[in-house]
């Protein structure tokens, strides 16, 4: 999952994928219902992915890892590792990207440039609690992180597990991404590999997929979703899961889904 969500976010996808497979979910560091550590870098995501992986597969075992934003970024980061080319049947990549995310980002509205990468440096490393879920923190999130067409429960629940996160942690965390660099992760990531985005995506922008695609070793196709923000397993949960479930069938032998 991504950065202040945590499992939950993809709530439709364990419960429509567990009825005819395993699915393994967990919450990245300080998130959700896993404690925080003072080691917040792009190794120690790779590090939990690998340690999930070691614990939940079995010797031989391979599974699909969907990851969206900075779980996408846990997959690049851990690209290099062993465990990782050893478990992976396939890989799934929504909504991410591997550098350049300040940068690139458009969710502060004026023209690419210095000015526009401070400002968004400043609103997405805000130290400020986000408070209670209230109609205009409805708003703003719905701006920042979704499409124009989000259904109102869509928002309310990303609401919900946004500003659940504690406050220490997205700030922790921000200052990680504002630094990401995983571009030669991209480039070792040699798995099937499919990559999803919304057009509306103001916080990783469609130029950030087409840059993983053309960066990866084995990309099996980009989807990119008219209208859709930034939580595309949240915003079209059908298309994900069936994105996941066709990655399964074509290049993972046993039926696990992680």
């Amino acid at each position: 999952h991504g950065w202040t969500c945590s499992t939950a976010f993809w709530a439709a996808q364990i419960r429509d994928l567990a009825v005819d497979h395993r699915v393994v979910a967990y919450d990245q560091r300080g998130h959700g219902r896993s404690p925080a550590s003072p080691a917040c870098s792009v190794d120690a995501l790779a590090d939990d992915l690998e340690a999930v992986l070691e614990a939940t597969l079995a010797p031989g075992e391979k599974a699909v890892i969907a990851g969206h934003s900075m779980g996408g970024m846990t997959v690049m980061a851990a690209a290099t590792r062993k465990n990782l080319r050893e478990r992976a049947a396939a890989v799934l990549l929504c909504s991410t990207g591997s550098s350049r995310l300040v940068a690139e980002s458009t969710v502060v509205p004026i023209r690419p440039g210095r000015l526009r990468t401070w400002l968004t440096q400043r609103v997405l490393g805000s130290r400020a609690p986000l408070g209670p879920v209230t109609p205009v923190a409805r708003r703003i999130l719905r701006y920042g992180t979704m499409g124009p067409g989000s259904a109102p429960h869509m928002v309310e629940a990303c609401a919900r597990i946004v500003h659940a996160c504690p406050r220490k942690v997205r700030y922790a965390w921000s200052q990680v991404l504002d630094l990401l660099d995983l571009d030669h992760g991209v480039r070792s990531l040699d798995v099937p590999t499919a990559v999803v985005v919304g057009t509306a995506d103001r916080l990783t922008p469609p130029v950030q997929a087409r840059a993983l695609v053309a960066a990866l070793p084995h990309c099996v196709g980009l989807t990119e979703l008219p209208g859709v923000g930034h939580m595309t397993p949240v915003e079209a949960p059908d298309l994900v899961t069936g994105t996941i479930r066709d990655l399964v069938m074509t290049y993972a032998t046993l039926k696990e889904g992680a």
